[in-house]
């Protein structure tokens, strides 16, 4: 049998996903597949693109090497761009003289850079931000710009702002036409926290402003807007939108849409049934769509379509087009943002309700229909853990709390993540990336696929952006749930284990070190998932430095140098200060080190005084200074206790009723040093106005005219959560007792990076179980976690010190193993705010 010549024109993610869904389908033996491609090499991950500034390579980028083309049978002309198009005669011919005839011709062409109409673009340094080619540019002109500005406030212009400084730009603009950023995406109150966001960044927003010019004579040096102010810029980046590339459709003569656009219908034909067109440059009903995933579902059409035309049947479910959900989740220079549904939705249509924290950068609005039973959309920044599950509440119009704030600020009973899930329609896309629906996935449980891994292979799920991941894991355990299978929680595919069967294996065998575990309990090489669970298994179990004896490799990247690395790749110094009590000697010294070692200096919301800008090399030094005036690791790089805060109590305050500063003092000192399966806090409030803010933290203490009130299980960060009352009026002695049996608890039974709200929220029983089981003793082990706990508390051991002390480790602080006093010359400190900053030039 013949087989059908497919001419793909365009060699982008879209058309490598064509062809990738041609090679997998069973019209593959009947179809020839040619490709022709613009640029000089294979399709890459371009929603990925900034990644290309340091943190992937080329290759890790590109969605398949040439020779997977040629494995499956696949022509293909790179940097050889189509130029004529002759319809009538069903063939192409192309920049380098090819001529291909088709069966059928896909366009899958893309779009380009829009350039607005601005005086002086053709001057040096001005770039779009499109190709691997525009930013190899961008990345030679950046080593001689240090003043740069993004044209366009968008998705790509923000991404082009976090390119800018990724280059190592140290005063970095954004302007936008528009009130405000990403005026599609999000609304002004969400703009104005992004806006923060960026400032914090050092990146400034100039909203509302049209560029005339562009000034300079050879080289950019500025730009002139219209209202007659002016910005200094040695480089610019143009981001201002999208253009389809239809140039050789209209030179055809094909449909074309009159701002631009291939038209195509349901089945992404254009005006010649032949030729289909797909991504972002297909109209369909009026509207380009500007992201990706709706491109891999054209591109599923378009296969079907041409299916029907060969052997008069499909080869996958989905044969029509009929738009799709532009709901969106990113993370743009590292903050999340989120719209979903009808994200602008005002009164009277419905009711708004919004939390916004902008000490925290956290911004979330869900609009509600008027009788408050569905939710009709909404808006997430800086926190958008719970986009998925809104996402399906809408697109599926599943009931929602009858208290419609816990749809943001989380509900207080501990409802089953799973009972919510599947709820869902099985016709919900999980995966936009991919077009993955529920219904597929737990298609595939029944199945039998029973692991992550498994599914990621058999529907190409959580393969592309890797956001529906959570929402993925919660159905696979749903789905076996529902069969009657026992789900266990492993944290990786090395091992067969819960955490919690880790620590307690690992406790019986006493297993010291991350290889000794994955030896005796595990299989493989491990991976970045199970080495720092296993890690702070280990220092939970036995409280040694984490860095002998081989352990600093399986360590959080933080803790392999016992501070917090920074932008710029220089680390910042917290030493700890009890209860926020310092002497004024203390505080000279401090100031001594920072000043010695240009560290930028600020005083924390926990009491405590961060320096920042430390090079590697310099740590251990700093260490000794502070360590010789009395200081110690205040651990702001571990899962582990940070501070217990305090208000002055007795000490100072007319209403204080107990001597909360001297208690605060007593448990930091008790605790400090603890590793747990997440970051823990605590509070010491002197009376129940509560200027300590006890009850946002993991263990809050509250004092009362005979004793203090311990609450548990709170959270002040991105999901805020009040702790809850455990017990009343308690002595000092029985208030730490019980902290121990809480924290030791916990340890043994959280999973890994679960905060102790998230740990109380699934608990079975909840508080009223906790208090039988640390109160009560029905488990009889509340002897076993008093004495782990005492053990651990014997054991600590000052990290810094230890470190600094040991010579073998001292030498890991290096930025050259082979000039251990080399700094890293790619860092320079530069005046910021009457400090300094470290910045990045490389």
């Amino acid at each position: 049998m013949e087989k059908s010549k497919v001419v793909v024109i365009g060699n982008g993610m879209v058309g490598y996903k064509f062809c990738e869904k041609a090679v997998s389908s069973s019209l593959r033996s009947q179809l020839e597949i040619v490709v022709f491609g613009e640029e000089p090499r294979p399709a890459y991950d371009r929603v990925h693109l900034s990644s290309y500034f340091g943190e992937k390579t080329l290759e890790e980028l590109t969605m398949a090497p040439l020779s997977w083309y040629e494995e499956n049978d696949i022509k293909i002309h790179l940097g050889d761009p189509v130029l004529e198009l002759d319809k009538n005669n069903k063939k192409v011919t192309s920049h380098r003289g090819v001529v291909e005839s088709y069966d059928y011709l896909v366009f899958a062409t893309g779009s380009g850079a829009f350039v607005p109409p601005i005086k002086g673009v053709e001057l040096d340094g001005v770039f779009v931000y499109r190709t691997i080619e525009d930013l190899d540019m961008m990345k030679s002109h950046a080593k001689k710009a240090k003043t740069g500005v993004v044209i366009g406030g968008g998705l790509l212009g923000l991404e082009a702002a976090k390119a800018l400084l990724d280059l190592g730009v140290s005063d970095a603009h954004v302007v936008e036409f528009a009130p405000r950023l990403m005026p599609r995406q999000i609304d002004a109150a969400g703009s104005g926290v992004l806006e923060s966001k960026l400032a914090e960044l050092g990146i400034k927003v100039h909203a509302n402003k049209n560029t005339e010019t562009f000034l300079g004579d050879d080289t950019v040096s500025g730009l002139k807007f219209y209202d007659g102010e002016t910005l200094n810029a040695e480089m610019v980046v143009i981001s201002a939108g999208i253009k389809p590339r239809d140039e050789l459709a209209k030179a055809a003569e094909l449909k074309t849409g009159l701002r631009g656009g291939i038209e195509v219908n349901e089945a992404m034909e254009t005006s010649q049934e032949d030729i289909f067109a797909i991504g972002e440059c297909a109209l369909y009903e009026g509207m380009i769509y500007g992201l990706v995933a709706p491109g891999y579902e054209m591109a599923e059409v378009a296969l079907n379509s041409i299916a029907k035309k060969i052997i008069n049947d499909v080869v996958s479910k989905r044969s029509e087009f009929t738009g799709f959900d532009m709901s969106t989740k990113l993370k743009l220079i590292g903050v999340d943002v989120a719209s979903f549904g009808n994200a602008f939705a005002e009164a009277p249509d419905c009711k708004t309700i919004t939390f916004e924290d902008r000490a925290k950068g956290i911004y979330k609005r869900v609009n509600v229909s008027n009788d408050g039973k569905e939710l009709l959309g909404g808006i997430l920044i800086g926190d958008a853990e719970q986009y998925n599950m809104l996402l399906q509440t809408v697109n599926s119009k599943l009931p929602i709390p009858e208290n419609a704030e816990e749809l943001i600020l989380g509900s207080r009973g501990g409802e089953d993540e799973g009972a919510g899930i599947m709820a869902i329609s099985d016709f919900a896309l999980i995966c936009s990336c991919e077009a993955v629906t529920k219904g597929d996935i737990l298609e595939e449980v029944e199945k039998g696929c029973s692991t992550l891994d498994g599914l990621k292979k058999a529907t190409k799920a959580c393969t592309g952006c890797g956001g529906c991941t959570p929402m993925v894991k919660d159905l696979l355990n749903a789905g076996l749930a529902a069969q009657g299978v026992f789900v266990r929680n492993v944290i990786c595919e090395h091992f067969d284990h819960t955490r919690q069967e880790i620590l307690s294996l690992t406790k019986m065998k006493s297993l010291k070190t991350y290889d000794e575990v994955l030896d005796k309990l595990g299989t493989g090489d491990g991976c970045e998932t199970c080495k720092p669970a296993v890690a702070s298994i280990l220092a939970s179990l036995w409280g040694e430095n984490v860095l002998e004896k081989g352990r600093a490799t399986a360590q959080d990247s933080n803790d392999r140098f016992l501070a917090n690395i920074q932008r710029g790749g220089t680390y910042s110094v917290v030493p700890r200060i009890p209860a926020g009590e310092i002497t004024p000697d203390k505080l000279i010294v401090i100031g001594q080190v920072a000043k010695k070692y240009g560290l930028y200096t600020k005083i924390t919301g926990g009491q405590r005084i961060d320096m920042f800008g430390a090079h590697v090399s310099d740590l251990p030094n700093i260490w000794e200074e502070l360590i010789d005036a009395g200081f110690e690791t205040g651990q702001a790089y571990g899962k582990s206790l940070r501070t217990v805060k305090s208000c002055v109590g007795t000490t100072w305050c007319r209403y204080g009723v107990q001597d909360a500063v001297s208690f605060a003092i007593e448990v930091e000192n008790r605790y400090k040093g603890l590793r747990s399966p997440h970051k823990l806090k605590g509070g010491v409030s002197g009376c129940v106005r509560e200027c300590a803010e006890a009850k946002g933290k993991d263990f809050g203490i509250i004092a009362t005219e005979i004793g203090w009130n311990l609450y548990v299980g709170g959270n002040g960060g991105a999901t805020p959560r009040h702790a809850e009352l455990l017990a009343t009026d308690l002595s000092d002695e029985r208030c730490i007792q019980l902290i121990d049996r809480f924290l030791m608890f916990y340890i043994q039974t959280a999973e890994p990076l679960q905060r102790t709200a998230a740990w109380m929220d699934k608990m079975e029983g909840g508080l009223d179980y906790l208090k039988t089981v640390i109160m009560d003793d029905v488990l009889g082990i509340c002897k076993e976690l008093d004495e782990g706990m005492q053990k651990l508390v014997e054991n600590y051991k000052c990290e810094w010190t230890e470190a600094v002390n040991n010579p073998e480790i001292r030498k890991q602080f290096a930025h050259f193993v082979n000039a251990p006093e080399e700094k890293d010359p790619t860092v320079e400190l530069v005046p910021f705010r009457e400090q300094v900053k470290a910045k990045d030039w490389n």
